[in-house]
C-alpha cells in the first residue's frame, strides 16, 4: 500500500493567492512552464504592466546556485528578443556567450574591447552620474566645496565632448601640482583615477567609445570580476545599458547579473534607485539577479540608510521570481522582500527548477520547462535536466 505525500494544500495555495487552479498571468507568447495546479505560464514585464497586473516593470530573480535563475533569465531573454525589444545584459562572469551566439553577436569585454561612454541624455542625468562617480570613487559624499569645484569645473568645461571626464578633468587638473590641499584639487585626483588610474578604460580610453548595434548586447566584465573595480565598472555597464535601450526608443531589457556589486556601494545604489522610478517613462525593465542573500544583506548595518534603502530597491521590483532558498539564507531574503510566513515556508521547500512568481497582487508556483529553442543557448546542467524531465 502506498502512501502519498504532498508539499503544499489547496489552502495554502489560496493563501499565497494561488487558487487551487491556476491560471497563470493569461498574457499571450511563448510559456516559460507550467503553473503547479493549472495552465501554462506566460509572462513579459511590458505586458504585465499594460495588461494592469503590475504597476512597474522591473523583476528581481533570487535563489540557490543551481535552481534555474541563468535557465530562467535567458528563457525570457529569447522571448524578448523574439518579440522585438531590445536586451542588454551586464554579465560579471562571462556566462552568456551561447545566448549571444544564438543571436549572431559577440559579448564586449568591457576594459579590454573598449571603453563605454554613458553620458549625453541630458545635462542633469549626465551631473548626478559624474557625481555618483566620483563620490563613489571616494567612499565618500562630495563636500560642498568639492560641489562647487566640480560645477565650475562643468561650467567651463566643454560638455558635449563624449570625453566628458576629460574635459572636466582639463579644468582642474592644474591643481595637482599647483595647490597642495583644495577641494580642486580633490576632484583633479579623482577624475584622473578615471583617465589613468584603476578606473582607466572604462569611462575613458584608446580610440572612440564603444557603440552598440543589434537587438542584443552583451556587456562582459569578467576582467573586473575579481578587482576593486568591479563595482565601478557594473556602474557603468549599467549606465550605458540605459543609453542602449533609450537611444533606440524602443521597449527593452537591462539585465544585472551578480546585482549584489552594486547594491553594496550606497553611490551607485542610489542612482540606482533614480533609476527605478524613471523605468515606466523610459520603457526600461530592469532585472536583478541575486544569488546569496547573504550578499544583499553586507549592504550596510541592521537599520542603516543604506540597508533600508537596498531593501526599498528590491521592493519596488513589482514582480519576483524566488528559487529555493536555503535555510539560513532565507531569513535575510524574507526581510527585504516583506515575504509573508507562507512565501518564505513555500520558497524554503521548493525543487529544482521550480520558482515562486510574485506579480503584482498574484502568486503562482511555476515548473519550468524549457523548449526545444531553448536547449541551445541555457545550461543544461543535472539542475535544468531534472525540471524537463519532471
Amino acid at each position: 500500500m502506498k502512501s502519498w505525500t504532498h508539499w503544499i494544500t489547496s489552502d495554502d495555495l489560496w493563501s499565497l493567492r494561488v487558487p487551487a487552479h491556476d491560471a497563470g498571468t493569461t498574457l499571450r507568447g511563448r510559456a516559460l512552464g507550467l503553473c503547479h495546479r493549472g495552465r501554462s505560464f506566460v509572462f513579459d514585464p511590458f505586458d504585465a504592466y499594460e495588461a494592469r497586473l503590475t504597476t512597474n516593470p522591473n523583476m528581481v530573480i533570487a535563489g540557490a546556485i543551481g535552481m534555474g535563475k541563468s535557465t530562467l533569465v535567458k528563457m525570457m531573454l529569447d522571448r524578448a528578443l523574439e518579440r522585438g525589444r531590445r536586451v542588454v545584459v551586464v554579465d560579471p562572469k562571462g556566462e552568456y556567450g551561447a545566448l549571444a551566439q544564438a543571436y549572431n553577436t559577440v559579448p564586449v569585454v568591457l576594459g579590454r574591447d573598449g571603453w563605454c561612454n554613458p553620458f549625453g541624455r541630458s545635462e542633469y542625468d549626465d551631473r548626478e552620474l559624474v557625481r555618483t562617480l566620483l563620490a563613489s570613487a571616494q567612499g565618500a559624499p562630495l563636500t560642498t566645496e568639492q560641489h562647487f569645484a566640480l560645477d565650475s569645473a562643468w561650467e567651463r568645461a566643454t560638455t558635449s565632448s563624449p570625453r566628458l571626464l576629460r574635459a572636466l578633468f582639463h579644468e582642474v587638473s592644474d591643481a595637482i601640482v599647483g595647490e597642495e590641499a583644495s577641494s580642486r584639487r580633490d576632484i583633479a585626483l579623482l577624475l584622473r583615477r578615471f583617465l589613468d588610474g584603476d578606473f582607466a578604460n572604462l569611462f575613458d580610453g584608446p580610440g572612440k567609445p564603444l557603440s552598440f548595434g543589434g537587438q542584443l548586447v552583451i556587456l562582459d566584465l569578467s576582467q573586473q570580476w575579481a578587482s576593486s573595480s568591479l563595482g565601478m565598472a557594473g556602474l557603468c555597464a549599467v549606465a550605458a545599458a540605459q543609453q542602449v535601450v533609450r537611444d533606440h526608443g524602443e521597449q527593452g531589457h537591462v539585465i544585472v547579473d551578480e546585482a549584489w556589486a552594486l547594491l553594496a556601494d550606497p553611490y551607485a545604489l542610489r542612482w540606482l534607485q533614480g533609476s527605478w522610478k524613471l523605468a515606466r517613462s523610459k520603457g526600461v525593465s530592469h532585472l536583478l539577479v541575486l544569488h546569496r542573500w547573504s550578499d544583499a544583506g553586507a549592504v550596510g548595518d541592521e537599520g542603516s540608510a543604506n540597508r533600508s534603502r537596498a531593501q526599498g530597491l528590491l521592493r519596488e521590483c513589482e514582480t519576483v521570481w524566488l528559487f529555493r532558498q536555503e535555510a539560513d539564507e532565507s531569513e535575510e531574503m524574507a526581510k527585504a522582500l516583506a515575504l509573508s510566513p507562507l512565501e518564505r515556508a513555500t520558497v524554503v521547500g521548493l525543487r529544482r527548477g521550480s520558482v515562486l512568481v510574485r506579480y503584482g497582487a498574484a502568486r503562482s508556483v511555476v515548473d519550468l520547462h524549457p523548449d526545444e529553442r531553448d536547449v541551445d543557448f541555457i545550461d543544461t546542467d543535472a539542475a535544468m535536466r531534472e525540471a524537463k524531465s519532471t
